[in-house]
């Protein structure tokens, strides 16, 4: 199928004056990454000589250094280089999601003029690294999908609504489970449907490497000389905070941010990693990939939602055949946090979270009514 790619530009100019370079901008996101400008030119594919006269260009368009040189250590990022380094990367996590959900439907509607004929895997989900892992496998397998990054609850309710054959949302292990399932109930049909397992992944708070500001865990949060940046309404990782925060009696008031939101995980840690916010809640694949510390508090199962009759059809089969594939496996295995635990494993959503079981054990008396005792002949 056809691929599309869609990526976020951007320009610098100082006074009107001319733009800096979108191959400086790209130099010293890899002096950032590897730590010399030696390296980084290796790194992009240019000499060294070339990439000195980009430093120096970009300095003479922005009046201001953009490496620093010191005897023995090499070349750094000026201040005024990490600021750039930072805005793209900013404008990356908050973009990238938007862009490839865009992405997904062009590549679906320009792939039907080829195969007119073949069904469309529509997918709907909460944002993610194995989900975004899925995606890429799935067009390079040649399987015509549409992927929509929303919140957890759109995604659930699309399915309900018949927008999507898959919907994606996640649920935490152990004490939260009841809770989360019972979040998700309205939409959740234990007769009709099925879940497919994708994915687990480890669910934190997201913090200035070093711990500057010693954040040891949720209590943390009603601190106040901590920032704070949240997911946005609707989203599962937001619920989650709410359960983490009334099991630790805080309340939302007292968190320093707690109105303050970004829409993915990434776009959390780019908040964190600007020192905007000194702590965040989200997965640790953006920590990492921010050089950021990752205070762990759970694990999650991320699943793919369907109807149980759709299970026989040939996307869905294809589907199932790249979640059970050791390409997926290894690229999720690969992601800080992340584990491909039972991918592509279907599960009745009774055997995927026993308290529905329990839920209609306790309603099942109600149903048949108060026993009454049958009088006795004579």
């Amino acid at each position: 199928m056809f691929e599309v790619s869609i990526q976020p530009r951007w320009s610098l100019r100082l006074n009107a004056g001319e733009a800096l370079s979108e191959r400086t901008i790209e130099l010293l996101l890899a002096v950032a990454e590897h730590g010399s400008l030696l390296r980084a030119c290796a790194a992009v594919g240019m000499s060294y000589r070339h990439g000195w006269a980009l430093i120096r260009d970009g300095e003479a368009q922005l009046g201001m250094p953009l490496l620093l040189m010191e005897r023995g250590k090499g070349s750094t990022l000026s201040p005024l280089s990490e600021k750039l380094v930072w805005a793209d990367r900013r404008i990356a996590a908050r973009l990238s999601p938007t862009l490839d959900s865009l992405a997904s439907e062009l590549e679906a509607e320009i792939s039907r003029v080829q195969r007119e004929h073949d069904q469309v895997l529509r997918i709907r989900a909460s944002h993610g690294f194995a989900i975004e892992a899925l995606h890429h496998l799935l067009n390079r397998a040649g399987v015509l999908n549409e992927l929509r990054y929303c919140s957890t609850t759109d995604a659930v309710a699309s399915l309900a609504l018949g927008n999507c054959e898959l919907a994606g949302f996640h649920i935490p292990s152990g004490e939260f489970e009841r809770d989360a399932v019972e979040h998700y109930r309205a939409w959740l049909r234990p007769q009709a449907q099925r879940v497919i397992g994708l994915a687990t992944r480890r669910v934190g708070l997201i913090i200035a490497r070093g711990d500057p500001k010693k954040i040891f865990g949720i209590q943390d949060l009603a601190r106040d000389d901590l920032r704070f940046i949240n997911r946005q309404p609707g989203s599962g990782t937001r619920f989650l905070l709410d359960l983490l925060l009334r099991r630790a009696g805080i309340d939302a008031s007292q968190v320093h941010g707690y109105e303050q939101c970004e829409l993915t995980h990434a776009a959390v840690a780019a908040y964190v990693a600007s020192d905007m916010a000194d702590v965040g809640i989200g997965v640790e694949t953006p920590a990492r990939r921010f050089n950021l510390d990752f205070v762990p508090l759970l694990t999650e199962r991320y699943f793919l939602l369907c109807h149980e009759q759709s299970l026989d059809e040939l996307a869905i089969q294809d589907m199932l055949r790249t979640l059970r594939s050791p390409e997926f496996r290894q690229s999720v295995d690969q992601l800080p946090g992340y584990q491909a635990d039972d991918s592509g494993r279907v599960y009745s959503l009774s055997e995927a979270f026993p308290v529905l079981l329990e839920r209609q054990a306790r309603r099942a008396p109600e149903a048949r009514g108060p026993r009454t005792r049958r009088p006795r002949p004579g």
